[in-house]
């Protein structure tokens, strides 16, 4: 059945607590009965949190071949190959948590209308759990796509990253290291499926207990083939809990799913609301809750389409599904996990540069901006929205001159520029619009009201004219903003769809393809939506622009707010906030800034915050400052967060969220750095404070003792307790940011 191949390379020999292999280092296609036996699996020893390197994925095999084992001794997934292939085991090695109860099919696709199993096996007496004697006994499900061939090699990369070395703080190495394995599947025969062929492929990474997964359908037939639908994954998990009743929320496993199929949202939870669902399982009959209401399957697999007629020799390559477990009821924990899973998923998201959106457009503004960015460290230039500038000028000569009197100007002083678009929630046209399926014309459907079609005429001339335009200004960022929210579009005549079916997939590939070619370019993307995992580099922290019409001390209040709240899903440098200095919406004086030097101790402690959060945007208005006193201020901060840039980039944790009744902060982590933590703590009361205040040290993966320096001052060595966490008593001026620095 299988096709056993060598390698002319060196072999790569990992080692690491459930496994000990030897595994091939290049692509090859792999006789399962050759791999490397798999140990037993076992609970991690050491907490990968903590720990820096280590953990290293491997593909192995038991039950002599009749059982691939791929994991990296944090996370574990295991599939029997004989007779059939399926999913027997999903475990967290680091708890031992075990999440399938039962098995079933690696994917489904519909073809011509008809759905198929890929893989699978059937006949398990319980659906509570999964003994492993029960295995060996279990049939293929019937009219299935079967097993071909496997094949392994490393993780590659999704797409090409042009990376900007001075923006990032910390390595970020692409492709991941990691793990890849794919078993290729054929259509049964003497059906429509006959000569299709699908791989389903799986990849773990080193050191984080995650896995992805996709498929790639090609048509290898005679005959055009309708791709109509795809279930990625269809996981028959563990019950999160045991309620005989109802509760008044059914919980969910503790798995963090997300997919890079993602529209019209800031956070990554909303952005999974489309493609990632757990249900009930209608043949689980044998669950304690009396309704067999449990939410204990989960399936992912688009909305709609991608009705994709694969012509022969055609292909289409799925979205990609990421699952890694999650530590119940430990926010910190997960917040840490989901830190490293972008870092390792999504490494661009640690440029971090300094940024400041000027609102005006005029090349002798541009350049006054410039020059103030250079005295202050500022890195990154946008001309803002209002700012007058206009990406779709059809004017090459409008180009030139930015490249000319702009854009190269500030490369000689090590700044980068670029401009703000607006793509969707706006109308172009009867004829370009999404179109509604109930009336068969534009309007009342959309997300924002009216879109465009990003696979109308102008969609396709649209996409074309920005990669011509930034490339002409040279301008190496772009803040797209109202990117595409998941329209459908019912249209018949628009060159880039067929209909409604196929418009939401192929508006995806649009959008998406721009944002890689972006990532290939070196341009740097804010985007408001979620599309980190496609190329964004920063959405919003997640804030209600209103806010920034209330008094500068209220606004400073809740940006803290916002900080700790966001910091909970993304890194920090992959959220942006909003420190306007000329009004913003309205507010009037109580919410200006403007006169920069009138407000000095204002736009210090709105700096501090933002920088000591390690949120290098967004600074916004006409300039940085408006005085000696206030280039002064602007200097400090933005030193501060270059001297300590590494660790600020970092993952934060909340010591008090603010509330304006007490002190509020927060702390960054990372074991891997020589300075693995620095707090931060604010006073927003008009009083001094003295507070007894508690460092979790454990997680910069320090024992012991820890050295600690105030505001800078001078070194002072404490002993961490039981928990690994510093207390120390500190007097906290009125109206003031604290940071205490942290060392071996």
């Amino acid at each position: 059945m299988f096709i056993a191949a060598r390698s002319a390379a060196a072999r790569a020999v990992g080692v690491f607590l459930g496994f000990c292999a030897v595994v091939p280092a290049d692509d090859v296609l792999t006789d399962p009965a050759k791999l490397p036996e798999a140990m037993a699996s076992s609970p991690a020893a050491v907490d990968w949190l903590t720990q820096s390197g280590g953990f290293p994925s491997v593909l192995a095999q038991t039950d002599a071949g009749k059982t691939v084992v791929l994991g990296n001794g944090l996370v574990r997934r295991e599939w029997r190959i004989d007779p059939a292939v399926a999913t027997v085991r999903l475990r967290d090695e680091t708890t031992g948590h075990e999440f399938l109860r039962a098995t079933g099919p690696e994917a489904f696709v519909t073809l011509g209308g008809k759905e198929y199993a890929v893989g699978g096996l059937s006949g398990q007496r319980s659906t509570n759990f999964l003994a492993a004697a029960e295995i060996a006994g279990l049939k293929p499900v019937e009219g299935s796509f079967r097993l071909e061939r496997m094949s392994s090699g490393p993780v590659r990369e999704r797409f090409a990253w042009k990376r900007h070395a001075s923006w990032i703080s910390q390595d970020a190495a692409w492709p991941p290291a990691g793990r890849e394995v794919v078993f290729h599947f054929r259509g049964p025969e003497g059906t429509a499926a006959a000569g299709v062929t699908v791989e389903v492929h799986y990849e773990v990474y080193d050191g984080l207990p995650c896995m992805g997964k996709w498929l790639t359908v090609t048509n290898g037939g005679g005959a055009p083939v309708m791709l109509d639908a795809f279930r990625l994954e269809t996981l028959r998990v563990t019950e999160a809990d045991a309620d005989v009743e109802d509760p008044w929320r059914f919980a969910v496993p503790p798995l963090h799913v997300e997919t890079d199929f993602t529209t019209g949202a800031m956070s990554n939870a909303a952005a999974q609301n489309q493609t990632v669902a757990w249900t009930t399982d209608e043949e689980h009959r044998t669950q304690t809750n009396y309704g067999n209401k449990s939410l204990c399957v989960l399936r992912v697999a688009p909305p709609q389409g991608p009705a994709r007629e694969l012509m022969p020799g055609g292909a289409l390559t799925t979205f990609r599904v990421w699952l890694m477990p999650l530590t119940k009821g430990d926010a910190d924990r997960n917040a840490l996990a989901l830190s490293r899973f972008y870092r390792t998923t999504a490494p661009w998201t640690a440029e971090n540069p300094l940024m400041f959106h000027l609102v005006k457009s005029d090349i002798a503004s541009c350049r006054r901006a410039i020059e103030q960015m250079a005295e202050t460290g500022f890195e990154m230039l946008i001309l803002s929205f209002g700012s007058g500038f206009n990406l779709e000028s059809t004017d090459p000569a409008y180009f030139a001159a930015y490249k000319e009197q702009v854009t190269d100007y500030a490369a000689q002083k090590g700044i980068v520029v670029g401009t703000y678009s607006l793509l969707s929630s706006r109308r172009i046209s009867d004829e370009h619009d999404v179109i509604n399926p109930q009336t068969g014309k534009p309007g009342g459907f959309a997300k924002f009201g009216n879109a465009p079609c990003l696979c109308s005429q102008w969609g396709l001339d649209h996409f074309a004219q920005l990669r011509r335009n930034l490339t002409a200004a040279g301008f190496l960022v772009h803040e797209h903003d109202g990117s595409y929210p998941g329209d459908p579009c019912a249209s018949a005549v628009h060159p880039g769809h067929k209909g409604f079916a196929d418009s939401r997939w192929n508006q995806w590939e649009q959008i998406t393809r721009y944002y890689q070619w972006c990532r290939a370019e070196g341009i740097y993307l804010n985007v408001p939506d979620w599309y980190i995992l496609h190329g964004s580099n920063r959405n919003s922290m997640g804030y209600r622009e209103d806010n920034w019409s209330l008094p500068r001390a209220m606004q400073e209040i809740i940006e803290r707010q916002n900080i700790t709240d966001g910091t909970r899903y993304k890194l920090p440098s992959m959220g942006w906030m909003h420190l306007p200095l000329t009004q913003y919406h309205g507010g009037g004086a109580a919410a200006t800034y403007e006169p920069l030097a009138e407000h000095r101790a204002d736009y210090a402690l709105r700096l501090a915050s933002l920088l000591g959060g390690g949120v290098t945007g967004v600074v916004r208005g006409t300039r940085l400052y408006d005085s000696p006193e206030t280039l002064a201020v602007v200097q400090r901060e933005v030193a501060f967060y270059n001297a300590h840039r590494a660790i600020l980039d970092s993952a934060l944790l909340p010591l008090r969220r603010a509330d304006g009744r007490d002190w509020d902060g927060w702390i960054h982590v990372n074991p891997a750095l020589p300075e693995p933590a620095l707090a931060m703590l604010f006073n927003s009361l008009e009083d001094p404070m003295v507070r007894r205040i508690t460092l979790p040290l454990r997680y910069a993966g320090l024992k012991g003792q820890a050295t600690l320096r105030i505001d800078g001052g001078a070194p002072r060595t404490v002993t961490l307790n039981a928990a690994g966490e510093a207390v120390m008593e500190l007097t906290l001026a009125a109206r003031s940011a604290t940071s205490v620095t942290v060392g071996q």
